[in-house]
C-alpha cells in the first residue's frame, strides 16, 4: 500500500552550498509547515521567515500556501542591493564616464 501524503522539496542556496531536503508531507501542509519539517532552520539558524521571501518554483507565495504533489519550496535570501538603485548607479556611471 502505497504512504498516505505528497512528495514535496524544500531548498535554500546559499553562495558556497545548497539546502535541498525532499519530504513527504501530509495533504494540507503549507509552505511554512513543510519549511518547519525540513528542519531548514535548524540547518542554517539565519533564516527568518518573516523577513525572508518564500515562493514555489521562483513564483513568490504566502507561508499560509497549501502544497501540492511536487511542488519545491523555495527560500530567498535578501537582496543585497536594490535593483533599480543598482540600475541607476550603472547608469549614472555609464554618462559620466561617456
Amino acid at each position: 500500500m502505497a504512504e498516505a501524503g505528497i512528495m514535496v522539496q524544500v531548498c535554500h542556496a546559499l553562495p558556497d552550498s545548497t539546502f535541498l531536503r525532499s519530504l513527504r508531507v501530509p495533504a494540507g501542509t503549507t509552505i511554512e509547515q513543510a519549511v518547519a519539517q525540513s528542519c531548514l532552520l535548524q540547518a542554517i539558524p539565519g533564516i527568518d521567515l518573516g523577513i525572508n521571501m518564500v515562493g514555489i518554483y521562483g513564483k513568490k507565495k504566502p507561508l499560509d500556501t497549501v502544497l501540492h504533489e511536487h511542488d519545491r519550496v523555495e527560500v530567498y535570501r535578501p537582496l543585497q542591493a536594490d535593483p533599480k538603485e543598482a540600475r541607476r548607479r550603472r547608469a549614472s556611471g555609464k554618462s559620466a564616464k561617456g
